[in-house]
C-alpha cells in the first residue's frame, strides 16, 4: 500500500520543482525528502521523478500519483473538518424520545431552534414507552428523553436535568359559575362531574393527590387519554377537568381556564 505521507512529499517536490524547495516547505532536510521519494518509488515499482537541469519533473507515474495526492489531501482536510464539527455538536445524529403532549409545546419549537443553529444535526424523534420512558436511554438506543416527574429515577446510568414546572389549570365550560375566577380552590370542584384526561401514570397522579389533599376523590364520568378530546367534552358541558397549562394551549374556544391550587407537573 502506498504511504500517504510519502505521497504528500512527492506532491511538494512536484509543486515546488526542486527537492531543496520542497524540503524548506515541509521543514525536512533535502536528504530526508530524497529518501521519502526513493521509498515511494520502491513501493510504486517505477520512477516518479526525473532530473531536468537543476530541478526535477514528474514522470507519467509521478504526475498520476501527484494528482491523487491532491485528492487525498482534500479528503483528509474534509474528514478533519467533519470530525471537528461532530465533536462540537454541529453535525451528527441524535435520537430523542418524548411524551405525547410535549410534542407541539416543547419539542416542535426546540427542534426548530436546533435546526436553525445546527442544520447539520439530524434528530430522530419517537414517543417514549409509557411503561418505562427511561429504558431506551438506559440501554443506549436514545440520547435523550423528555419525561414527566422523574424525581424517583436516579442512579440508572443517566443524568436528570430539570426543564420546567408546568402548573395545572382547572378547565371549565363557558358559563360555569367558577369560570370567571382567576384562582380556584380544588374543594370548590368536589361536587362536580369530572372528565379524565390522563391515562394512569405520572400526569394523573398529581391530580388524584391534589384532590385527595382537598378532601375528595374526583368523580370521573368520562374517560379520555388526550387533552384535545377531554377539552371537547368539557366544552360540551359534560364535566370539568384539571390539565397541565402547556396542554391547554390547544384549547377549544368555548373552554375557559383558571389557575388551581395544585402541584406542578415537573419535567
Amino acid at each position: 500500500m502506498l504511504d500517504v505521507r510519502r505521497l504528500q512529499v512527492l506532491r511538494a517536490v512536484v509543486t515546488s520543482g526542486t527537492v531543496t524547495a520542497a524540503a524548506a516547505h515541509l521543514g525536512y532536510t533535502p536528504s530526508a525528502v530524497s529518501q521519502q521519494v526513493a521509498a515511494l518509488e520502491k513501493q510504486a515499482g517505477t520512477a516518479l521523478l526525473e532530473r531536468v537541469g537543476r530541478g526535477v519533473r514528474p514522470t507519467a507515474a509521478g504526475l498520476l500519483l501527484t494528482e491523487h495526492a491532491a485528492l487525498i489531501s482534500t479528503a483528509l482536510a474534509q474528514a478533519e473538518s467533519a470530525l471537528a464539527d461532530l465533536r462540537a455538536g454541529r453535525t451528527g445524529r441524535r435520537s430523542v424520545r418524548y411524551f405525547p403532549t410535549a410534542g407541539s409545546t416543547l419539542m416542535a419549537p426546540a427542534l426548530a431552534g436546533l435546526r436553525a443553529q445546527h442544520p447539520g444535526v439530524r434528530v430522530d424523534l419517537e414517543l417514549t414507552d409509557p411503561e418505562d420512558p427511561f429504558q431506551e436511554v438506559a440501554r443506549g438506543r436514545a440520547d435523550l428523553a423528555v419525561v414527566v416527574a422523574a424525581q424517583d429515577r436516579t442512579g440508572d446510568g443517566f443524568r436528570l436535568v430539570h426543564l420546567l414546572d408546568d402548573p395545572y389549570a382547572a378547565v371549565l365550560p363557558m358559563g360555569h359559575p367558577l369560570a370567571g375566577k382567576e384562582t380556584i380552590d380544588l374543594h370548590e370542584l368536589s361536587g362536580e362531574q369530572w372528565v379524565d384526561s390522563e391515562p394512569p401514570g405520572p400526569c394523573l397522579l398529581p391530580v388524584l393527590d391534589s384532590c385527595a389533599a382537598a378532601g375528595f376523590s374526583p368523580d370521573f364520568v368520562i374517560q379520555s387519554e388526550d387533552y384535545a378530546t377531554a377539552q371537547g367534552f368539557v366544552a360540551a358541558g359534560l364535566g370539568v377537568g384539571l390539565m397541565p397549562r402547556l396542554d391547554c394551549a390547544t384549547s377549544t374556544p368555548v373552554s375557559s381556564y383558571a389557575r388551581s391550587a395544585t402541584p406542578n407537573r415537573s419535567g
